[in-house]
């Protein structure tokens, strides 16, 4: 039926007319009350544009390295710094500022977040420091570490996992065993 043109009610219908299927129980009331269709887009997918994307754009290009260093979480509630500051360069120029001094105050605004997120955590290690401990993990780490901290455990296991070790022996076997028979047949 996937051949056909139609809805399922037209695509019934025909099969039916056709005496290539027996009419099925639902088709009269289905005839009756047909349902709801809905109309189809030209099958253009518009692109959705929100207000702060422009300055969001300006923003990756004055800082190109937000993008590795600031974690886009997925189910994070908190938005991006990227789209704060879109957000924050609409607030001012709402409050009248021009769009150049909204976005020198929202770029101001976004580097001492930034330094005061390092403080913060220099000061964390500092309080470890002088009680002997350990310095706690970075609360902001950047994209990337969290990625290999997400992976350093799954770098470890290929060391120590008895699976990992047994199909690493097998590989070897089987390209030592290759390479005897590449001797024994001459090569080529």
């Amino acid at each position: 039926m996937s051949y056909m043109k139609g809805d399922l009610l037209t695509k019934t219908r025909r099969l039916v007319k056709g005496l290539a299927k027996a009419e099925p129980v639902w088709l009269k009331a289905m005839e009756q009350a047909p349902p709801a269709t809905f109309p189809r887009g030209d099958g253009k997918v518009q692109k959705i544009n929100l207000p702060e994307d422009v300055y969001i754009k300006k923003f990756f290009q004055k800082h190109p390295d937000s993008k590795q260093q600031d974690a886009i979480k997925i189910c994070g509630f908190e938005p991006v710094p990227a789209r704060i500051f879109g957000l924050r360069v609409l607030e001012l120029k709402e409050h009248g500022v021009s769009e150049e001094e909204a976005m020198a105050v929202a770029d101001m605004e976004y580097r001492a977040e930034k330094k005061e997120k390092k403080k913060a955590y220099t000061r964390l290690k500092q309080i470890a420091r002088l009680q002997g401990k350990r310095p706690p993990p970075n609360p902001y780490p950047s994209a990337i570490k969290e990625i290999q901290a997400g992976e350093r455990k799954y770098v470890r296991d290929r060391f120590f996992n008895p699976s990992v070790l047994k199909m690493v022996q097998m590989l070897k076997e089987e390209k030592a065993a290759e390479m005897e028979e590449k001797k024994k047949g001459g090569g080529w």
